[in-house]
């Protein structure tokens, strides 16, 4: 059954972001915060997988922030509202575990990564909650969702790698400053690998910091969703392997093997920008875009 765009803007001023909500019933019954899905948008499509930025469950609607990256999230930005995807699966993944926790939580988003923060800031806030976030991008015209951030947040940091908007740096600067003088729980980070990896680092107890218990999002290679294939699997430091999607995708972030992952992330680079560039030629050609 193929699955209804029923609205889509772009976000910021990048002209890579866009947010859409999708008309899916039965998946938007049964998502968390922490569910993702999976998405084929025609037959010659490959499987990629989205986090779930947002629900309504009495309107039946899921609502996803693409960024343009390859050649599969520029055919996505192509489709307009009214259009259909053809295969949308999920809820997939687990859903984050919710509880009151005796000090504020940190919520960490990077660039896209920002999305996915959303849901989690709200449950947790709903369960009673302090949320402090942080978002963090290369310039602010890739910071978004600024309002529905502040909503489920007792306060909000912007950091911008440029300094065009809030903190110039990295998202690491206020969170070191916050956790060096005040009580957190609980971190949360999702965004690229290598911010992610240096928030774990940060917490993990080192530079005479305490330690603060974090999770991560791992967004792998995801191809059936369900542990089967493999291609989600990662190693943990102590050299086990751990599957993403089923045990995920939030992870503690202090086991995870950043290095290997980042170094996997370059494996397909090569044939990925081949085949944007191939369907960027063809969408010139045919005028699309």
């Amino acid at each position: 059954m193929p699955y209804k765009i029923l609205k889509k803007v772009s976000l910021g001023n990048s002209g890579t972001l866009f947010e859409m909500d999708i008309l899916a019933p039965l998946i938007a019954k049964k998502a968390y915060a922490g569910n993702f899905i999976l998405m084929r948008i025609n037959e010659t499509g490959e499987r990629i997988p989205l986090t779930i930025a947002d629900y309504d469950r009495v309107k039946g609607v899921i609502t996803l922030v693409i960024q343009v990256v390859g050649k599969s999230t520029l055919l996505l930005s192509h489709q307009n509202e009214g259009d259909e995807i053809l295969d949308v699966v999920g809820p997939l993944g687990n859903k984050i575990h919710i509880e009151k926790y005796e000090h504020p939580i940190i919520i960490i988003g990077g660039g896209v990564g920002i999305a996915p923060c959303y849901p989690q800031a709200k449950e947790l806030t709903q369960a009673g909650n302090k949320i402090i976030s942080i978002l963090g991008a290369r310039t602010k015209d890739l910071i978004f969702w600024r309002e529905r951030m502040a909503d489920v947040s007792e306060k909000v940091i912007i950091c911008t790698n440029d300094g065009s908007e809030g903190i110039e740096g990295f998202v690491t600067e206020p969170l070191r400053n916050i956790i060096s003088k005040d009580k957190i729980s609980l971190a949360i980070a999702i965004g690229p690998m290598i911010m992610m990896k240096n928030v774990a680092k940060l917490t993990s107890g080192i530079e005479e910091l305490p330690r603060v218990k974090t999770f991560v999002s791992l967004n792998t290679i995801m191809i059936d969703g369900t542990g089967m294939c493999g291609g989600c699997r990662f190693p943990a430091k102590d050299g086990q392997i751990h599957f993403a999607c089923v045990e995920g995708p939030d992870v503690d972030g202090h086991i995870v093997n950043f290095d290997i992952l980042l170094n996997r992330e370059k494996r397909f680079a090569e044939f990925e920008k081949k085949s944007y560039d191939i369907y960027k030629r063809e969408c010139k050609n045919l005028k699309i875009g």
